[in-house]
């Protein structure tokens, strides 16, 4: 990878799949428990715990929220190996970093499927900052997105997503969060014929899951969080898939803070490429609970399974990795049932 080339790039995907692996291992730990801030708060610690062993010199441009707000992850915090020592800093690459230690903290805390511990990571620029507002998006998979226009009408984007995929639009599925906000959407897209899987939470996860093969996920609509819209676009990238996006603040302040990010119009529409612009990315993704694209953590006497997702892309080259780990404890001569 160009701005990591210290670091090779197959070395520097297995660290950051270290990283989900034990962010989700730790808020699986509190599945079903009803805590969310308590199951957001140990993936937290852990995936920090884990980046600071990770050979780069990292900032988080997507994290926790503000330095006031999150003691943890947050926007502009250093990261990894390379910040301990000033001296040995430009031995180690500069790395920008977008994290959600835990998409889906309802999810989990009511063991429901599709809570998932995520990291992406891109050479300096290579990921768009965001300010923690909603966002309208349309999702897709590969080759889908030419004529998508997000302030089109339903019917018209989605008879363009089913002629792509040659298939009739009854034959699509569509993820929708379950909010109010939704309701016309909802009705737009019934009324179109295609039909709609609602989801509590986890459009982060829906968003994979539309690019990869298999899922039964053919599109995802409606508003979410921006922060979220940054990190599939990196997944995105790695997998082939499209977003187009546009930002919607909901007070003057996130307006505001938009700018000072540098995004001076507030309606201007964003791709996948503009959202993450690098060109070597890396994505992973480690399952906490069951769900469409992953598996969740398994506990067993003797050890531990996780499943995970890392795909990298670099310069026109994507690779995709689905990794069923087990981790071992107990020392030698253990077998491991799970």
């Amino acid at each position: 990878m160009h701005s990591i080339k210290p670091v090779p790039e197959r070395e520097l995907s297995l660290e950051f799949l270290s990283v989900v692996e034990t962010a989700a291992i730790a808020a699986a730990r509190t599945m079903g428990q009803g805590e969310r801030k308590y199951s957001d708060y140990v993936a937290v610690e852990a995936m920090r715990q884990v980046l600071d062993a990770v050979p780069i010199r990292g900032t988080i441009v997507i994290g926790e929220g503000e330095r006031d707000e999150a003691p943890m992850l947050y926007i502009g915090e250093k990261v990894g190996l390379g910040h301990d020592d000033p001296g040995k800093s430009s031995a180690f690459p500069e790395v920008d970093i977008a994290v959600d230690p835990l998409e889906g903290t309802n999810l989990c805390a009511t063991g429901v499927p599709n809570a998932v511990a995520v990291i992406a990571a891109a050479e300096k620029g290579g990921l768009r900052g965001a300010p923690d507002t909603y966002m309208e998006k349309i999702v897709v998979g590969p080759g889908c997105a030419a004529g998508l226009d997000i302030d089109a009408p339903v019917k018209d984007n989605l008879k363009l997503i089913a002629r792509t995929l040659a298939r009739a639009v009854e034959d699509l599925v569509v993820v929708v969060l379950d909010r109010p906000r939704h309701e016309k959407l909802i009705a737009d897209i019934r009324k179109a014929g295609a039909r709609i899987r609602l989801i509590g939470d986890g459009d982060l996860s829906a968003g994979i899951s539309a690019a990869v093969s298999g899922t039964d996920v053919h599109a995802v609509m409606g508003i979410g969080g921006a922060p979220e819209g940054v990190l599939v676009a990196a997944a995105l990238r790695c997998l082939n898939g499209e977003i187009i996006a546009r930002f919607a603040p909901r007070k003057p302040e996130e307006v505001e803070r938009m700018q000072a990010m540098g995004i001076k119009d507030p309606k201007q529409i964003f791709t996948t490429r503009e959202l993450a612009p690098g060109e070597n990315i890396i994505f992973a993704a480690g399952g906490v609970t069951d769900g469409t694209l992953l598996k969740g953590v398994r506990f067993g006497r003797d050890g531990k399974r996780t499943h995970s997702l890392v795909t990298t892309y670099s310069h026109n080259r994507h690779q995709v990795r689905f990794i069923d780990t087990i981790h071992v404890e107990g020392g030698a001569g253990t077998w491991v049932r799970l």
